[in-house]
């Protein structure tokens, strides 16, 4: 079974003896704790996350899976189906550890910030960056609930850790995305400001006027291909739906994605395909490996 997954809140299976350990990722694994919150197992966690869904007038098609005994949350992608899983007990540790019951939530929003994202789409896995957008996400998440700052920021104040690592930021500044979020649901009563509230799935739109719409405007993605027919590629705006462009030999195709200024390229891999990040203001290229007999981007130097 292959799974993608962004590893946010990971935290692997560590007992405690008299002091507390520190994951690969930089988390404190909280200790077992006897006063628990009864968190109720996945239907409250189903209820928990359509309520976000539904604060923030969003939908999504991720599932939610209760897996005890692996003292983690994460989101992730599992045979093509999004999914945030997570650990019953894990979640009512967190509560406990933070005496409050918004740790567990806050933890529940930043999961389904990457989906909102589209981190888990993405192969390179947990990355700071991604960390920083989900909890950003959480912040803006929890005041839509009614939850207040010192509530938002309360898990991450607990069981990150204060120095950074190539996954995951420091702990200030996962709390100042927190915070930074909060401020803007405070301020706005729209969806986060880089998401659409209700995303829609509309193909790459490409120039239908040379005229008016020039071939070299930077802001626009170019792609090209090392081919001497036409070749077809799959182009997506949000990661989950495909529509097929057709690159002309000697030619590129230059178009903007409707949703993002981001979207997905998916090409033809021995195994399947490979899924590719394009950004705006980029221009790419498709190669041929001659060894691997496989098609592979490459961006084109500035």
């Amino acid at each position: 079974m292959k799974r993608i997954a962004v590893l946010s809140f990971f935290l692997m299976a560590v007992i405690f003896t008299h002091a507390q350990k520190i994951t690969g990722c930089g988390f404190k694994v909280p200790p077992r704790q006897l006063n628990k919150t009864n968190f109720a197992s996945i239907y409250e966690a189903k209820e928990i996350l359509e309520n976000m869904l539904d604060t923030i007038q969003w939908k999504e098609n991720f599932s939610i899976m209760e897996q005890n005994g692996i003292r983690n949350a994460y989101a992730t992608i599992i045979n093509r189906v999004r999914w945030i899983i997570y650990d019953n007990i894990f979640l009512e540790d967190i509560d406990a550890y933070t005496s409050t019951k918004w740790a567990s939530i806050s933890i529940l929003a930043h999961e389904m910030g990457h989906h909102y994202y589209n981190h888990v789409v993405s192969s390179s896995g947990s990355t700071p960056p991604k960390e920083i957008e989900a909890d950003a996400f959480s912040g803006y998440v929890m005041q839509k609930l009614g939850a207040g700052l010192n509530e938002s920021v309360a898990a991450i104040s607990t069981i990150a850790t204060d120095r950074g690592s190539s996954t995951h930021p420091a702990k200030k500044d996962r709390i100042d995305a927190i915070t930074r979020g909060w401020n803007a649901a405070k301020n706005t009563n729209t969806a986060p400001p880089t998401q659409p509230t209700n995303p829609t799935t509309n193909p790459p739109k490409p120039p239908t006027n040379p005229t008016t719409t020039p071939s070299d405007d930077a802001s626009w993605i170019s792609l090209t291909i090392q081919s001497t027919k036409d070749e077809s590629v799959w182009l997506s705006d949000d990661g989950k739906n495909y529509l097929q462009a057709t690159i002309k030999s000697g030619g590129s195709f230059v178009f903007k994605f409707e949703i993002y200024n981001h979207g997905w390229l998916r090409l033809p891999y021995f195994n399947g395909y490979r899924v590719y990040k394009l950004l705006h203001g980029k221009d790419y290229s498709i190669l041929w490996n001659r060894r691997t007999k496989n098609w592979t981007l490459v961006e084109v130097p500035n």
